[in-house]
């Protein structure tokens, strides 16, 4: 019986996470050509006004074929995978944290690193408007964490502080502004030590994925870091204290 709540548990998660992945993608889609949000939903080719269950996330697609339903245009991959992802990693997030409230805020923050890392990969900048909600999303997380809230204090600077050294004698070619809040925030929601581990993961994920898309692909060498610092953000905040208890045990032993 306790298996069976525990997986309903699961799957009341992923719908949950992939209505708000449809709810991503329209921010995907709109933010960078400043178009309101909050309008409602049309076809991107016909202009058509979408009904309810034109939009029931993944369901919607497969059963229209990936096609809209007044113009036949096709409808891009990117609705379904967005909203599958969000969906898994909200359950990814909950199966490595456990049921507890700060599983809530790190499936916020997750798809607020969805939506930067599309952006950032596109547009090569990150939306001012997502580092405010993961500032505020870093706030609530100090003060659920107080007793840790040194920690939290420093993680946003440790990172953001030398990111804007590199920002500031590079005349802004080494990194981006938006790179620093994103680090910013991010550090006032992990703490000093898994934001630093975020961002060398960051930097690992980078150089290596990059590199084999360059070869792979013939793309340019501009690096839009964001997605690579997103990535290492994600896995630091779910896997971030296992990994300095093992390191820590290694130098003890």
């Amino acid at each position: 019986m306790l298996v069976q709540l525990t997986i309903l548990t699961y799957i009341i998660i992923f719908l949950y996470g992939i209505v708000i992945g449809s709810f991503l993608n329209v921010c995907i889609y709109r933010i960078p050509g400043k178009e309101n949000i909050s309008s409602r939903s049309h076809c991107m080719s016909c202009g058509r006004k979408l009904h309810w269950y034109d939009m029931v996330p993944i369901f919607s697609y497969v059963c229209l074929r990936g096609r809209c339903r007044q113009c036949g245009t096709k409808i891009s991959i990117q609705y379904p995978l967005i909203e599958a992802l969000n969906g898994v990693l909200y359950v990814i997030v909950f199966m490595a944290n456990g049921f507890t409230f700060s599983s809530v805020l790190y499936c916020l923050m997750t798809s607020a690193l969805i939506v930067i890392t599309v952006i950032d990969e596109r547009t090569y900048t990150i939306p001012v408007s997502f580092n405010f909600f993961l500032g505020f999303i870093g706030i609530i997380m100090t003060v659920y964490d107080w007793r840790h809230i040194l920690s939290h204090l420093i993680g946003m600077i440790c990172v953001s502080l030398f990111l804007y050294g590199l920002y500031y004698f590079s005349s802004g070619k080494a990194i981006g502004g938006g790179d620093i809040k994103l680090m910013a925030v991010a550090g006032l929601i992990l703490g000093w030590k898994n934001i630093i581990l975020a961002f060398v993961l960051g930097c690992v994920f980078g150089s290596v994925i990059h590199t084999i898309r360059m070869k792979v692909s013939k793309k340019n060498n501009l690096l839009a870091m964001g997605p690579y610092l997103s990535a290492g953000i994600f896995v630091a905040a779910l896997w971030g204290d296992r990994f300095w208890s093992w390191y820590m045990s290694c130098m003890r032993g």
